[in-house]
């Protein structure tokens, strides 16, 4: 008898703190993942390396979510393989500034990569998943879109709107048997929580007292991917340390 192929899953922003945490439990469940980057393949390709050393199966790839010709370019190259079966939309970036001093630029770039990403890397995945009758979409939010968080309003806006369209998408694929939810994460260990939050200011802010690991989101996402997890469709669950 053949070996059935791996269900592929695509992790966007993959070569980051949670997005690598992602990339590695996925690979532990048996998926083929592919580690996306923006434009640092060699951070890509080093997780699939830590991938491969504990006897996983992936692939590194590259280009900008933000960039719709590009992305399309790059899917269409995936789904030559066939269909991916896993989307992790965790590519996301933040260029803080009160509204009152923000550019046209920072407020436009931000919503780029978030929600016109989102857009560019999950709609053409959607029919190749359909016609296999199960699929599972997860897209990282944060916290700060469900309370809100000075000096982001246009990262908040752009996770936000991550909420509603995958409320909305639920609904258009759960007959396929593809599951769409968000998972938000809040003060997170990791490059870019480290340069925002001292320690003394995270123990005010998060009811747990601490900041959460990588790891820790990754295993929501992980659930959430799972086959156990087909009846958890349509929402948003905070990986928070009961902030809110």
């Amino acid at each position: 008898m053949s070996t059935p192929p791996l269900r592929r899953a695509l992790v966007t922003g993959g070569s980051g703190d949670i997005g690598s945490a992602i990339c590695r439990q996925l690979a532990a469940d048996g998926l083929h993942v592919v580690v996306h980057a923006n434009g640092n393949l060699a951070r890509a390709r080093s997780v699939v390396a830590e991938i491969a050393a504990a006897g996983g199966s992936a692939e590194a790839i590259a280009f900008d979510v933000a960039a719709g010709d590009a992305t399309r370019a790059a899917i269409d190259r995936l789904l030559a393989g066939g269909p991916v079966q896993v989307v992790v939309n965790n590519a996301g970036i933040h260029d803080d500034a009160p509204l009152a001093g923000m550019t046209d630029a920072q407020w436009k770039r931000v919503i780029d990569v978030s929600l016109h990403g989102f857009f560019h890397v999950t709609q053409p995945l959607l029919l190749p998943m359909a016609r296999t009758r199960w699929g599972r979409i997860v897209s990282v939010s944060s916290v700060a879109a469900v309370l809100g968080n000075r000096g982001q309003v246009n990262y908040a806006a752009a996770k936000s709107a991550l909420h509603g369209a995958s409320k909305s998408l639920a609904r258009e694929m759960a007959s396929r048997g593809i599951t769409v939810n968000v998972v938000a994460p809040g003060v997170i260990q990791g490059r870019m929580a480290d340069e925002v939050f001292p320690v003394e200011q995270i123990k005010a802010m998060v009811p747990a007292g601490r900041a959460g690991t990588p790891d820790e989101v990754a295993a929501l996402v992980r659930f959430l991917c799972s086959d156990a997890a087909a009846y958890v469709n349509g929402q948003v669950i905070g990986v928070n340390g009961a902030m809110g």
